[in-house]
């Protein structure tokens, strides 16, 4: 029973962590690069970017989450809802012409793929949270 414990411990942390490594990293970058050249760039798309990095994190909570019987649903409905914007928003882009520059960034079609977008974001936050949630049950569980 402890190894599955440490185990599960060990993959709700590494998942979480890459989960969000994910978030932070735009926010680590735009710092370094207006210390270094004074300059305020914030890349926005970068948690896309960084898809397989959030998708190793998800895999990792979701088999912690599947080996504790805990946060299964919330990790799993975040994690589909998040791949449903990141591949929504890129198929919107493709089909409306924003991908090859044929349409100009603005209008209908830039809100509904930055909607996309944002819906991917936004559930790597609650996929974060539910990882700081599982490692809460998983400590709380160890106590008794």
């Amino acid at each position: 029973m402890e190894k599955k414990d440490v185990l599960s411990k060990i993959l709700a942390i590494a998942g979480t962590i890459l989960v969000w490594f994910t978030l932070f990293a735009p926010v680590l970058m735009t710092i370094v690069f207006f210390i270094r050249s004074g300059e305020f760039h914030f890349d926005f798309l970068m948690p896309a970017e960084l898809f397989l990095v959030a998708l190793v994190g998800a895999g990792l909570l979701l088999w912690a989450a599947l080996r504790t019987r805990r946060r299964v649903k919330l990790l799993l409905a975040s994690f589909c809802l998040a791949l449903l914007g990141l591949l929504g928003g890129q198929a919107l882009a493709v089909v409306t012409g924003l991908a090859s520059g044929a349409t100009e960034p603005g209008g209908w079609q830039w809100v509904l793929v930055l909607g996309c977008i944002f819906l991917y974001i936004l559930m790597l936050v609650v996929m974060g949270i539910a990882g700081l949630l599982l490692l809460r049950d998983l400590r709380a569980n160890a106590r008794y």
